[in-house]
């Protein structure tokens, strides 16, 4: 029971960061290590669990996708979806062990670049990825966010930060539309087979939608500079923790 509790609050929070920054896996992998799930089967449950969540959100930030111009949020969607599949055939074939050791890295790399984008615009400019690089980096983060997940919030707030979007609040619910897509993807293929550990999954779900819709009206009263600081101090804090403690911890 205590552990199913624990689950409940993981996942309430994990759905609460991803509609605000993302990095809600970080919260749930560990907690489901942590009541006892094996490594690969607590990272499958961690995506399927958090996947409802997410979607309450990008219903939630509807509006504000609608508006996003400068992008094609179709072609987006398609490379996400066919990424999110292509990493979760890989987890569920190999370890993702090694995968897991690049977690800090990724987590440094993207918060270094947000931060570029966010307070240092100028440079940030010469920088910029075009409309063709923009889709293919998103492609190698979906394989990952199929894959493992942990961090695709900020790779993918870098990415359209290189790109030249710059309203944090739209950037916000493109990014929750896409991890939602790839995830979604992922849960497919991962609900055909016999990793998931449904119990501890169907009891976080429910929590990771209540959070996922109160996250995602929590983040869109905020200023968009506060925003800023929000996610570059989250990523902060989890590239320390995952340089110290390792993301296996």
């Amino acid at each position: 029971m205590l552990a199913m509790v624990l689950l409940m609050v993981a996942a309430f929070a994990s759905g609460v960061l991803n509609a605000v920054a993302g990095g809600g896996a970080f919260i749930t992998f560990p907690a489901l290590l942590f009541a006892g799930v094996p490594p690969v089967s607590a990272n499958v449950s961690s995506t399927v669990a958090l996947f409802p969540g997410q979607m309450a959100s990008a219903w939630a930030y509807r509006n504000e996708i609608r508006g996003v111009t400068e992008v094609s949020v179709t072609a987006f969607s398609v490379v996400s979806l066919v990424g999110g599949v292509v990493g979760a055939v890989l987890l569920l074939t190999t370890s993702d062990r090694a995968f897991a050791g690049l977690v800090p890295w990724l987590l440094l790399f993207a918060t270094a670049v947000f931060a570029v984008g966010s307070f240092m615009p100028a440079l940030a400019a010469r920088l910029r990825l075009n409309g063709h690089s923009v889709l293919v980096v998103q492609f190698v983060i979906a394989i990952y966010g199929g894959y493992f997940g942990g961090g695709i919030g900020f790779l993918m707030l870098a990415a359209l930060t290189l790109f030249g979007l710059r309203d944090i609040h739209a950037m916000n619910g493109l990014r929750i539309l896409l991890a939602a897509l790839m995830n979604g993807a992922a849960v497919a293929a991962f609900c055909l087979s016999d990793a998931v550990s449904w119990p501890e999954t169907a009891v976080m779900a429910v929590s990771a939608i209540a959070g996922g819709y109160v996250g995602a009206h929590a983040a869109k009263r905020v200023s968009r500079d506060v925003m800023k600081w929000v996610v570059v101090s989250i990523g902060v804090g989890l590239t320390l923790y995952f340089f110290i403690k390792g993301a296996g911890a």
